[in-house]
């Protein structure tokens, strides 16, 4: 692969994933974007980049790795034998850019488009599977969401100005799956504010269903979401 896109040639397929990783993490604290924190001796992305690339229902893989960070994240898909990786873009300034550059690189003829952020490493087949499903069911596309288990306030200068029932609420996960036209038409207009995918698809009129989520699925954040993630990989899936 060269510092773009790869030399080899694409190996096409109905369903490619975008894995967007320019995140900073300014949170964690560290010397380097998020998606190269160390998580059990390795570069995060490297975790989410093999799941992805060993899921069945994934045929090509476009990376949106950080401004600089392009050549180590194409080094990285080379050492852990990532053969679905045909691309790296650099990432946006945004996370609606990042997923519009990786988007461009997807082929005329896929049929289905993931999106899945770095950050949320554990991603399994299982929910991968869950996402595509509403996919043949008339759906434009589909999340994973968990219920909201805390009571929600919305807060105004430091104090409760409403506390907001939360039936029918849920948070909204990634990896998210998407009709490759659909996604396409929903990235032609503005997309500067959104801050996922599924949003910019409903804003278009598209129809989006919501599937279980996974509790392992939790974005990394703050040092104490690493410290988290690293036991959870140890620990058996549920």
């Amino acid at each position: 692969m060269s510092g773009g896109t790869s030399d080899r040639p694409s190996p096409g397929g109905a369903t490619w994933a975008l894995l967007l990783a320019a995140g900073t993490g300014e949170r964690l604290g560290i010397d380097r974007p998020k998606a190269f924190a160390a998580l059990a001796g390795r570069p995060l992305l490297a975790e989410s980049l093999d799941r992805l690339d060993r899921c069945p229902w994934v045929d090509a893989i476009v990376v949106a790795a950080p401004a600089g960070w392009e050549e180590p994240a194409i080094l990285l898909a080379e050492e852990l034998a990532a053969v679905k990786v045909v691309s790296c873009v650099t990432g946006g300034a945004t996370r609606a850019d990042s997923a519009r550059e990786a988007l461009a690189q997807v082929d005329d003829d896929a049929v289905v488009v993931l999106v899945h952020d770095a950050a949320r490493p554990l991603v399994s087949d299982d929910v991968v599977e869950r996402v595509l499903a509403p996919l043949g069911e008339g759906y434009d596309g589909a999340v994973p969401g968990l219920t909201v288990p805390d009571t929600l306030k919305r807060v105004e200068g430091g104090s409760v100005a409403e506390t907001i029932p939360r039936e029918g609420l849920v948070g909204a996960q990634t990896p998210q799956a998407f009709l490759a036209d659909s996604l396409r038409r929903a990235y032609a207009g503005d997309g500067a504010d959104a801050t996922d995918c599924a949003s910019l698809v409903e804003r278009s009129g598209g129809r989006v269903a919501v599937v279980v989520g996974d509790v392992r699925l939790l974005k990394v954040t703050t040092p104490a979401d690493l410290e988290l993630v690293e036991l959870l990989l140890g620990a058996p899936a549920s």
